[in-house]
Formats: C-alpha cells, sequence, structure tokens
C-alpha cells in the first residue's frame, strides 16, 4: 500500500526550528517578522498534522519534547540546506554557488588544500566551505553536500567514485635511523612501530611483505589520524607507515627518510561520496570534475 504524506509547510518548519533554538514563541517572531499568534499557529498546525506535541509549554520557556527533538533532528539539516541554495541562487543566480565539503584531516591538510588555489582560481564563482572529520557522513544529520572520506567505496544509497589511493611506507627521523637502523626489520623495537587506528593491521600487512619474522605486535603508540603519526614520526618516536603526498616535504626538507623501496596500496582508498540530492549540483560537478583531474588516471585498490 502506497501512503501519499504531504509535506508540511516550510514557514511551519522555520517556526518550529526558530521557536526551538530560541525557546520562545515571542522571540521567533520577532526573528521571522511574524506576530507571536502566527508562529503559535504554525506550530500548533504542525502538532495537529503530526498528531503529536512537539513542546512542553512552560511559563519560563518552551521545551522541546521527545518527539520534537527527534522530528527537528531530521528535518533541521534539511533546513539549512534550503537556506543555503536559496542564499546561493539569489547571490550568484545561478552561475555557482556554494559546496560544503567533508573531507578527511590528514588528505584534506596534505593533498586537497596545497591543490586548492587552482580550483579558486579557475572557479572563483563557487565558494568551497570544508571541514574535517574522522570516519563516513551521515548525510542525513550533517549539512554537507559531498564527501573525501577514507573507505572501501562502499557506502549504499550513495554515489561513491574512486579518486586517490593511500599508498604506504615505512618513514623514520635521521636520529631513530641513526640509533636503530636503515631499514624496518625483525630487530626492530616493536615499541616504535606507530599505528593508524584507522588501518588496523597495516603493519601486520608490511611485515608479511617484506618477509620480516615475527609479528608487528600492538606494543608501539597509536593515533587517530595520519598527520599525528607523521609529526611522532618527524619527532624521532618511531616509524610510521605514510603516503607520499605526506612524506615527500619532509624528505625534501631532510626531516625524515624513506626506510624502503617498496610502495604498498592499501585495500581501502578516497572516495568522493555524495547523496542522490547533491547530484545535480553545478557546484559539485564542477568540482567533482576538477577533482578527478587532480587525482589523475589512478585505479581502486583491490579488496583484500
Amino acid at each position: 500500500m502506497n501512503l501519499h504524506i504531504r509535506a508540511p509547510s516550510t514557514m511551519s518548519l522555520m517556526c518550529l526550528e526558530a521557536s526551538a533554538r530560541l525557546r520562545s514563541f515571542t522571540a521567533a517572531a520577532q526573528e521571522l517578522r511574524l506576530t507571536q499568534g502566527a508562529v503559535s499557529r504554525q506550530v500548533q498546525t504542525l502538532e495537529d498534522r503530526l498528531g503529536v506535541k512537539l513542546f512542553t509549554r512552560r511559563r519560563e520557556a518552551l521545551a522541546l519534547t521527545d518527539a520534537g527533538r527527534y522530528y527537528l533532528g531530521e528535518v533541521g539539516p534539511l533546513l539549512q540546506r534550503l537556506e543555503r541554495a536559496t542564499a546561493n541562487v539569489m547571490a550568484l543566480k545561478g552561475r555557482g554557488g556554494e559546496l560544503s565539503l567533508s573531507c578527511g584531516a590528514s588528505v584534506g591538510s596534505y593533498w586537497l588544500i596545497p591543490r586548492l588555489p587552482g580550483f579558486t582560481r579557475d572557479h572563483g564563482e563557487i565558494t568551497l566551505n570544508l571541514g574535517t572529520r574522522v570516519g563516513p557522513v551521515d548525510f542525513a544529520a550533517t549539512p554537507v553536500d559531498a564527501s573525501l572520506e577514507f573507505g572501501d567505496g562502499k557506502r549504499p544509497g550513495l554515489h561513491s567514485e574512486f579518486v586517490l589511493p593511500l599508498d604506504l611506507s615505512p618513514y623514520a627521523a635521521p636520529a631513530w635511523i641513526a640509533a636503530h637502523g636503515k631499514t624496518v626489520d625483525a630487530n626492530t623495537p616493536r615499541s616504535a612501530l606507530i599505528h593508524h587506528q584507522t588501518l588496523p593491521g597495516a603493519w601486520d600487512e608490511w611485515f608479511a611483505r617484506e618477509g620480516i619474522e615475527g609479528e608487528a605486535g600492538r606494543e608501539g603508540p597509536r593515533y587517530d589520524i595520519m598527520s599525528m603519526a607523521l609529526n611522532a614520526s618527524l619527532a624521532g618516536m618511531g616509524v610510521a607507515l605514510l603516503p607520499p603526498y605526506m612524506s615527500d616535504e619532509s624528505v625534501a626538507s631532510g626531516r625524515i627518510r624513506r626506510l624502503s623501496r617498496r610502495k604498498w596500496r592499501y585495500a581501502k582508498g578516497y572516495y568522493l561520496v555524495y547523496p542522490e540530492e547533491s547530484a545535480q549540483m553545478q557546484s559539485l560537478q564542477v568540482f567533482r570534475q576538477w577533482l578527478m583531474a587532480q587525482a589523475g588516471p589512478v585505479t581502486p585498490p583491490l579488496p583484500r
């Protein structure tokens, strides 16, 4: 059986959001340039339609009910997207607009941002807003249009396009190398192997590929993001598995050195992920084309 449910008006949702944020129909009315009665009626109509109470009306302030908190949590990001899209069209007459992108901290800082001057020079009509996070984006709860994120490309219900592989090699500071040797081998202190939380088992895989006897173990420090592992390596704390886009500059300056000629492609990589409602955005289409050109012709890693 198909149920056709007509969505509530934008005005009623705006009244809900403003009243919840300001905890007052009167304050919401002032912000929205309506009367207090108009705001109250919009919320009442919405409550009648949903069949639930969204607010507990108290003398000192309004308070959302459990149903109100859930509903606002679902519709809030949609209102933010609507506001942003409206502002873009009004300001730029459809010529470009904004693009809100979430990006992993390390790939954003060391690979994407150094390339962005070229994008802004060629596409000044697009304003790129960039935020960072660890892990995949929940587009239903986060007001972003797309995400450049680390993963396996399996994001059901979303577009997921491969952009960049993660090629890893071991790196260490010259002082550490002088004390412990020029290669990672069976004699390397396991406490000096720097681990990434997002790359479980990476050192075990490296040992297997290099034919190093024994296990890598879990004695070394663990960091949430790869840039922390880089900085720990630069500080002489041990050996980190790093990609060229993070290590090349420090190698060129002599601050770290590569300890193997081997480059190992990790089973996950970086993907541009976006929901269907973002697919037709002109700003995303332009950015996607530019992003793929920056990455060049690369193939996704093979699954383990």
